[in-house]
């Protein structure tokens, strides 16, 4: 399988997990922008150390500058792959659709992994991490809905989104996950 999928779900749903086992099992390339980013400072690339600067003043990594990476990464990559992180809002999605032709390498399908709120507040709250509490976490579920989840309108009207129930074990999410790439176009069972 040489497919190249966004994957898109919010906090706690198991994107990176299910990105992991993914790539390991059919050879894709795993990019996980937060890994990306990390990779690009600890190599002390140019690209790196203009990251380096914007997380040492405490800023964000600007669209530009997270696209300049994916950029690099997928210029070298001719096979498969995954992005897991990017893009975030539609602004990133229109870049990365620009970014994607100019490279020749067309986006095959934006899998969308679903799971229920309290789900997903209960996920995150297990993780055990100290600056993770019920407020915190629900705010960043609502900063998902009002600045990701517009994405998934982005991705339908061209076709491309498919979505998994993301509830159950890792096995059970996994096999779905490829089950549904494996159809090649979206079905009524997998639309959103």
């Amino acid at each position: 399988m040489s497919k190249r999928v966004v994957v898109l779900g919010p906090p706690g749903a198991g994107k990176g997990t299910q990105c992991m086992l993914l790539a390991a099992a059919r050879g894709l390339l795993h990019l996980s922008t937060g890994d990306l980013l990390r990779a690009e400072v600890a190599a002390g690339s140019s690209l790196g150390q203009q990251v380096k600067a914007v997380l040492d003043r405490g800023d964000l990594v600007s669209d530009d500058l997270v696209l300049a990476i994916v950029r690099h990464r997928l210029s070298l990559h001719q096979g498969g792959w995954l992005l897991d992180g990017f893009p975030r809002n539609s602004t990133q999605a229109a870049m990365l659709d620009d970014l994607l032709a100019d490279l020749k390498q067309p986006l095959q399908v934006a899998l969308q992994l679903q799971v229920p709120e309290e789900e997903l507040v209960a996920r995150l709250l297990s993780r055990g991490r100290s600056d993770d509490n019920e407020a915190v976490v629900r705010k960043r579920l609502q900063i998902y809905v009002r600045q990701t989840e517009p994405i998934n309108a982005h991705y339908q009207g061209r076709g491309l989104l498919q979505c998994v129930d993301g509830l159950g074990s890792v096995e059970e999410v996994a096999t779905r996950i490829c089950n549904s790439l494996d159809e090649c176009a979206p079905s009524e069972e997998t639309m959103c």
